[in-house]
């Protein structure tokens, strides 16, 4: 009865041990990867590609890598893609928007 109390426990552990790790994987960064889209959107609607081109075309750089990174299954260089190309985006149409503000 010991015995096969002790290899219960093993198995068990053992599959804990399975699932637990499988929890610390990285995962997708779903969100992360939609805020940088519509960042990019928002910089492209507000004409930065005109008024901030350097940044604007470092977001759509940025946001490339972490497409491609996101296919790799490399998530966790995805999010860090994901995220400087959402930064660059806000910077791009924010730049892009005061250019136009001092244009008028």
């Amino acid at each position: 009865m010991l015995k096969a109390l002790t290899a219960f426990g093993k198995k068990y552990l053992v599959i804990m041990l399975l699932l637990s790790s499988a929890g610390c994987a990285s995962a997708p960064p779903v969100q992360e990867m939609s805020d940088a889209r519509q960042a990019v959107q928002a910089a492209r609607d507000a004409d930065a590609k005109r008024y901030a081109p350097i940044s604007f075309g470092e977001a759509e750089r940025l946001l490339e890598q972490a497409t491609q990174l996101l296919e790799m299954k490399n998530y966790s260089k995805a999010r860090q893609s994901a995220l400087a190309a959402k930064e660059m985006a806000l910077k791009a149409r924010h730049a892009s928007s005061t250019k136009q503000r001092n244009e008028k």
